[in-house]
């Protein structure tokens, strides 16, 4: 069995954890299956947005594989620490725009792979949280970084000295997801929200995320200069004139991502 699947239809990759026996954890072989698949999906002009979720409809992921970290070397623990550093970053850094799609619990590992995700749809019944501390260690996977940047300092402390555990609408509250559905339209709010990205020039989005992430750790006039090398690429596009033209005949243009 396949510790991640991958669907694709209509500009959308779904990707999958798909461990639910262990409540989707992550262990090595899981970690470089992710790696492989989110380099080939990074690299695919045909996907416009990705996807992510956890198989059943317990957990999205629970974290690390705490049964395979008690038979690893110190040498190994630093080895799976730095892969899902890796991974995520990957993730983060993916041209398409990402959806976490949240179905149930989200802890460690899970909640630094949402928070990698450029927006993140939870179920009411989901729990989140960075519990690192609580078994000695701490976040290793971004989470120290990306929480402090989204929700600030003092309230990212809190939630990481303490490990603890949040509902789904705490979390919205805290500002950490986008919107917190039912169970049922889970995946239907994600793709709702990808629809209307797909409605939109295909390389002109991966240029704004491009100048956001860039721009984002960075001075003002050097955040404005990457956003200028940004808009640059999509002035030669097929897709610009495309819209101009749509715009004199009174039509929705038709993006090729060209």
């Amino acid at each position: 069995m396949k510790n991640i699947l991958l669907e694709v239809k209509n500009y959308i990759a779904y990707v999958t954890i798909n461990r639910p026996n262990v409540l989707n954890c992550f262990n090595y072989e899981t970690l470089r299956e992710l790696g492989n698949l989110v380099d080939e999906l990074s690299s695919n002009q045909t996907v416009r947005v990705v996807i992510f979720t956890g198989a059943g409809d317990k957990a999205f992921s629970a974290g690390a594989d705490l049964k395979e970290r008690q038979g690893l070397t110190e040498p190994e623990v630093k080895r799976n620490v730095r892969k899902i550093r890796e991974v995520f970053q990957a993730i983060a850094d993916m041209p398409q725009p990402t959806i976490a799609a949240v179905n149930g619990f989200a802890f460690g590992g899970g909640f630094e792979l949402l928070l990698a995700c450029d927006f993140r749809f939870a179920v009411e019944q989901a729990k989140m949280g960075l519990t690192e501390v609580s078994w000695g260690i701490i976040p290793g996977a971004g989470g120290t970084q990306r929480l402090t940047r989204l929700i600030g300092e003092m309230k990212a402390k809190e939630l990481i000295f303490t490990a603890r555990k949040i509902s789904a609408y705490e979390a919205f509250h805290y500002g950490i997801l986008t919107k917190v559905v039912s169970k049922n339209s889970l995946m239907s709010s994600c793709e709702k929200l990808a629809e209307e990205i797909l409605q939109n020039a295909p390389i002109a989005i991966r240029q704004a995320k491009y100048a956001i992430q860039q721009g984002s750790t960075v001075d003002i006039l050097t955040g404005l200069e990457i956003e200028s090398k940004a808009y640059e690429v999509t002035i030669p596009t097929s897709d610009r004139l495309e819209a101009l033209t749509a715009f004199n005949e009174k039509r929705k243009p038709v993006f090729t991502g060209k």
